[in-house]
């Protein structure tokens, strides 16, 4: 096995480790505590072509595959700076579109998205049905040439921002009358479409919200793909979501190790630095284990998909999430003790990372749903939900 990156790549994980250490974790919480964007990261991001390095060169992208953008968010999270709208609107919404939007679609909305200049948030999650997504109430009905949009969705990140989101509804199958999912480009000044924002404890320039849909109107061109593509196109996105998850959570693990070493290193006490005692040094070799190792997960799911290897994907996307979450956690947890009262300030910026790892346990997927994948996708137990 190759473990190696292509020379394009690596010279992709250099400058973009650049960028995001000209920027770092200060400009990240600086801009999270003032209730701003980081609309200057993103729009060089963009600028530079890192937003789009997996959107096909025809409109506008660097041609490269979801490896290329696990890089570019990796490598942002470990200089301090994780872009949670690096899943929502590269790695998700481009991904679907590029594989089941019609050519319209594709022509208007990836070159923008590969820029930087165009935002689409994604909304699929809904207060009553959780983790079954078979359960949303998100219902869209057709009216002549138009299709009118009901229903309820929660924990959106970033539509504040976006100009449209992705709205995963179901519509009538008209040959078995069934609600099958469809997934409809919602403009985030539509009428009938409002916004709550939900308070978090965590710190995060993107906010999450609560979204209300009543009786929004919509083209027929809203309608992503053509009319089957609904399920195919939602789970096109969602191994791509789980991995670039994965890789800012793998990102910051090692950001907060970075943090944690440094200090270890340069701090004395009783004449000496404290990471010559085997007390501090331990755990953060542990959890540096723990890291690397997750890692390896989150490159393999990356490459499997590239492939065109689905099935296989799917299961290296689920455990790569599961790993790196554990491990990112681990890793904070443990960089804020070596630090004792300092990992507490905002100062030595590892404290403020500990809610965004916590959730990282929770979402979009929780450890829970992919433990009842993988028991039974690879050890093939009986569904139990």
């Amino acid at each position: 096995m190759n473990f190696d990156l292509t020379p394009e790549q690596s010279d992709l994980r250099d400058a973009v480790s650049a960028l995001g250490r000209r920027y770092g974790h200060e400009y990240f919480i600086s801009k999270a505590k003032a209730g701003e964007h980081t609309t200057e990261l993103w729009a060089e991001a963009g600028k530079l072509g890192y937003l789009g390095v997996s959107i096909p060169e025809e409109y506008g992208g660097g041609g490269g595959g979801i490896t290329d953008l696990t890089i570019v968010c990796e490598e942002l999270s470990a200089t301090g700076s994780p872009l949670l709208l690096l899943v929502v609107s590269p790695a998700i919404i481009a991904t679907i579109l590029a594989k089941h939007g019609t050519e319209a679609q594709r022509t208007e909305f990836l070159p923008r998205l590969a820029d930087g200049t165009l935002l689409i948030a994604f909304a699929i999650t809904e207060p009553e049905a959780g983790s079954n997504f078979h359960r949303l109430g998100t219902v869209a009905r057709r009216d002549g040439d138009e299709w009118v949009l009901n229903g309820r969705k929660c924990f959106i990140s970033g539509v504040d921002h976006a100009d449209y989101v992705m709205v995963v509804a179901r519509t009538e199958d008209a040959a078995t009358g069934r609600l099958v999912p469809a997934l409809f480009l919602v403009p985030t000044d539509a009428a009938g479409l409002t916004k709550s924002k939900l308070d978090m404890e965590i710190v995060s320039p993107e906010k999450q919200w609560l979204l209300y849909l009543d009786d929004v109107r919509l083209p027929a061109s809203a309608l992503v793909g053509a009319g089957d593509a609904g399920l195919p196109a939602l789970f096109s996105g969602l191994n791509p979501e789980r991995i670039t998850v994965a890789a800012m959570s793998a990102g910051t693990g090692r950001y907060a190790l970075d943090r944690a070493s440094r200090y270890t290193a340069s701090r004395q006490v009783w004449g000496r630095p404290i990471g010559t005692h085997q007390g501090v040094a331990h755990p953060l070799a542990h959890a540096a284990i723990q890291v690397e190792l997750a890692r390896l997960m989150v490159y393999k799911a990356a490459a499997l998909y590239d492939a065109g290897r689905d099935l296989e994907a799917g299961v290296a996307a689920n455990m790569a999430k599961y790993a790196t979450a554990d491990a990112a956690a681990l890793a904070v947890d443990t960089a804020i003790q070596v630090h004792g009262g300092n990992g507490m300030t905002t100062e030595y910026g590892v404290a403020t990372l500990l809610g965004a790892v916590r959730a990282g346990r929770i979402a979009p997927v929780s450890r829970e749903m992919i433990l009842n994948f993988v028991s039974q996708h690879v050890l093939g137990q009986e569904k139990s939900y």
